[in-house]
Order: C-alpha cells, then structure tokens, then sequence
C-alpha cells in the first residue's frame, strides 16, 4: 500500500499563518522599547505598569486557556488608562501642595539650583563674534582670547537659540595657528543677538566653563551653591538654604526666605481642609454648590418641559407640514453648540445685541445681562435650554410613538381632554424611561465647562472673595479658575475640589436612581 504525500502548504497559507506571530512579536518589542523609554525618563512607577501591562497581554494573547479574555482585554486596557488612571491621578494631587510655584520634584528642584551660576571676578576673556553663511539660516563661531596668556580659543559651529529655548554648552579647541574667519559682527547686531548668547556657554579644554557678562566679553563661570548634605551653601554669601518637606520649599537659614522653584511634597488632607474651613475658599465655594445644583437642575428641567410638550405637539396626527417643523427644531441640536453659544453671547450683547434693541424699542429696557448676577443666570438657563431641548424632544418622540394608541382611544371615549391624556398617559408612561436620560443629563451639567466658560466667564464676579469666583461660576469652572486663572495656579487644590465634584456627582446619581428606582425594571 502506497503511501500519499500531502499536498504541499501554498505560500499564502505559509503567509496567513506566520503573520500573526510576527506582528505579535514586533508589538512585543515595540512594547519593550516603551517601557525602556519611560524607565529612563525616570517614571519608574509608570514603566512598571506598563511592563505588567505587557506581560499580561502576552499571557492572554498566547495562552489557549485564556481565548475568551482576548476580547475583553482591549476594553480593560481603556477603562484603566482613560478612565481609571486620570482619576486616581487627580485624587492622588489633590494630597500634595502641587501648584505653578511647586512643580518639580526635591531631585529636580535640588538640581535646578546647583546648575546656577555666577561669574568669577579677575579672569576675563576678549570674545567676537563670526557669522558663517547668509540670514536667516546662518551659523557662528565664537572667538575668545584670554587676556593674560594671549591664547586663543574657537567654538565649534552652532545656531543662536531663540529667548526662552534651552540653554546650549560648546568646547572650544584651542588654536595654534590663526585660522580664517569672517569680520566680527560689530556692536549694534551684538545687541540684536545678546539674548541668544545669553544662553551659550563654552567649556574650554581645561574644563572651565565661560559664559558671556557683556558685549566683548566671557568669563568663568562657576555653581552659586554647593550641597553639603541636603543644604545647600551659597558660595558668594556663605547663607544656608535648608528644604522644609512641609513648605516644599528650601529655605534660607538666615532671612527665612523660600527659594523658586519649590517642590512637591504632600500635605495630607491639608487642601479638602481649606476647602470646607478655610473662610476664603469656604464662602465662594458653598454659594457655587448651591448654583450649580439648581443650574443643573433647572436646566434638565425647562429642557425636558420644552421638548416633552413639542414632542406631543409633533405627535399630533392634525398637525399640517410635522416634517418641516420637526427638521426646524432640530435644527439647533445639528449646529455645534460652541458656535451657537458664541452666537447668543453676541445677541446678548449689552450695547449692540439684538435682544436688547429689541426690548429697547418695544419696552424701552436694555437690561444688564453680563453685570447684573440674577440676569446672568436667566440667561445662562435660557441659552442652555436652547441648546437641550432638541435632544428631550427627540427621546420623547420616541417614546411616546411606544405608547399603545389603544390607551387615548379609551381616554377619548370618557371624554377626556388632551391635558388629562398628557398628565394621566403620556407623562407617567415615559417618566420611568427616561428618567436614567435625565439623570445623566444633570451630571452633564452639573461639570458643563464650555458654556460657563464661553457665555460668561464666570462672571459677574464676586466683589467679596479673595479668590476668582463669579456668580455663574459653577464648581467645575471654579475649579478651572483656580487651577490655571488665578496667580497662584493651585493644581493641587484644585484636584481636591475635582474630587469632591467627582464624589458629589456619584452620589447624588446614586440617590436619585434609588429614589426614582429608574434602575429597577418596570415591570416589579
């Protein structure tokens, strides 16, 4: 009996079966070189993570035992990194004293100093500047000769930064022969170019670092401090700086002045203190609570008041052109909502709005929207129902279209009229629903930043708090104020309050989907 070779693999099955392990292993790598990455950017914490990350998804991805979780791992990977991980960082900050004067670590702030320099008084060196090719890409060359020995010393090619830019070190090589150079720049474009070559320093081959102190000359450079220990010394008025780890601060031993910049360090429960016993944050902060809820509340309200009734209204078999009046309404949930929040920021102008032409020459009025706080607030609900009412419209529309038409055939033979059908049918028949809808849509609104922000900025402002807060301000635009408005810029306070809004919004979702039992089913 003959023995019948297989038939051989074709070169795309060859293809289609080696290709999977081939990207999985360039993934792996890739994966490798993230985590290789961020360990030497010194984020030891977050490397590990991802290492762990890494090692995990290999496991499932080559496991058979472990097929089922392959599709359930992407989605865990999200949740963790976008929704998990920004959440326990900000609650992690609000227990730290991180803030625009506290942003470095004690490693990098320690670092920060010693890098400082001062110049050496008694050694100079005679420079000029050479430019090398044409504007604006031209490069130069920096020639120094020491005044006592005559040497000369020249600078490798390099581009001026621009102000602010890192800060650039050349080795210069010593010459021992004149080597040919354009003519030196003269003063006048030695000014234009100063705040470039304030930020160029050359090591000479001897180690010595020179950095320019006017415009014809470089002298050595040396550290303003020295560490000895954790203080630090500073070499030209011997004054101690000592880090205070409750401050996040060093500082000076003799005058007690705290140094720039600061480091982080944490503080405990010190920042959800202030926000609830300090007086300065305590008074702004309970009236914004107290705005925001009714904000939120009234704007999920007039928007679902609106849009029920027009949705009972476009359900009206009577009704002539429904379709034209339907595309109408809609027509303001199509348009983006920053542009028609612009839109009404300019029909509310004070001077030249057209609402307030409108009201001048019919009632002779022109009210104060943007000064007057209750104004301001009447027209933030207004502008937010504006922009709400198409969406409850629309979810109402459907709802009402599930309601058994057999239930107004029977009203309509007792003879009742369309408001007790509305208030008898359609409003408890849709209320249990959408009620999860509603919900949600107070905590939109309760952090619903962009209009706050664009509409009014907050304002009208408080008069009697000593920090930003205004009478539209809610606590999410509050928070922002504080964080990135205010001179102070306290991240870290302002992380605390994102954790309290954060806290206050799951509970009070919590309560009103028991209250409400929205998340039980209809049926029990």
């Amino acid at each position: 009996m003959t023995q019948i070779d297989p038939p051989p693999r074709s070169w795309r099955l060859r293809l289609r079966t080696w290709m999977p392990v081939v990207i999985g292993i360039v993934l792996l790598l890739a994966g490798l070189y993230l985590v290789t990455l961020t360990y030497v950017a010194g984020q030891t914490w977050i490397a590990v993570g991802l290492l762990g990350l890494l090692m995990l998804a290999t496991w499932l991805f080559t496991s058979a035992k472990t097929y089922v979780y392959r599709y359930l791992f992407p989605g865990i990977v999200a949740v963790l990194i976008f929704v998990l991980l920004p959440i326990v960082y900000t609650f992690g900050i609000g227990f730290t004293n991180y803030s625009s004067r506290n942003l470095l670590s004690f490693e990098r702030s320690t670092r920060y100093l010693l890098e400082e320099k001062m110049p050496t008084e008694g050694v100079e060196y005679a420079f000029t500047l050479h430019a090398l090719g044409k504007a604006p890409t031209q490069d130069y060359r920096i020639r120094l000769e020491d005044a006592a020995t005559g040497k000369v010393y020249l600078s490798p090619e390099f581009a001026l930064a621009a102000k602010g830019q890192k800060a650039q070190s050349l080795k210069a090589e010593l010459q021992n022969a004149e080597t040919a150079l354009p003519d030196a720049l003269q003063v006048r474009e030695l000014i234009a170019l100063q705040p470039g070559l304030k930020l160029v320093s050359v090591v000479l081959p001897d180690g010595v670092t020179l950095g320019m102190t006017g415009l014809r000359r470089f002298v050595p450079l040396q550290s303003l401090y020295k560490q000895v220990g954790k203080n630090l010394v500073n070499q030209r008025t011997g004054d101690v700086l000592v880090p205070d780890f409750k401050l996040g601060f060093y500082v000076n031993q003799k005058t007690g002045e705290t140094m720039t910049p600061g480091f982080k360090v944490g503080v405990g429960f010190e920042n959800f203190r202030q926000i609830f016993t300090d007086p300065k944050y305590r008074e702004p902060f309970l009236r914004i609570f107290i705005w925001t809820n009714v904000f939120a509340l009234l704007s999920v309200l007039f928007s679902f008041g609106v849009g029920i009734v027009l949705a009972v209204l476009m359900n009206w078999e009577a009704l002539r052109f429904r379709a034209v009046y339907r595309t109408m309404l809609f027509l303001p949930y199509a348009v983006p909502g920053f542009i028609s929040i612009l839109v009404f920021r300019g029909l509310f102008n004070e001077s030249f709005g057209e609402i307030n032409l409108i009201l001048n020459g019919l009632f002779g009025i022109s009210p104060s929207w943007f000064s007057d706080p209750w104004l301001a607030k009447a027209m933030i609900l207004i502008v937010n129902t504006w922009l709400g009412y198409p969406y409850m419209m629309l979810l109402c529309m459907g709802l009402i279209k599930s309601i058994p038409s057999d239930l107004y055939e029977a009203s309509a033979i007792v003879g009742s009229g369309p408001l007790t059908n509305f208030f008898k049918i359609t409003l408890p028949l849709i209320a249990r629903p959408i009620m999860p809808l509603l919900i949600s849509s107070f905590a939109f609104n309760f952090n619903n930043f962009v209009l706050i922000s664009l509409l009014t900025a907050g304002g009208p402002d408080y008069l009697d708090t000593k920090v930003p807060a205004g009478s539209t301000d809610i606590l999410v635009s509050y928070t922002y104020r504080i964080a990135f408005v205010d001179s102070g810029q306290n991240f870290a306070l302002a992380a605390a309050i994102s954790t309290v809004i954060f806290a206050l919004v799951a509970v009070m979702s919590v309560l009103q989907l028991r209250l409400t039992k929205a998340d039980k089913p209809i049926n029990t």
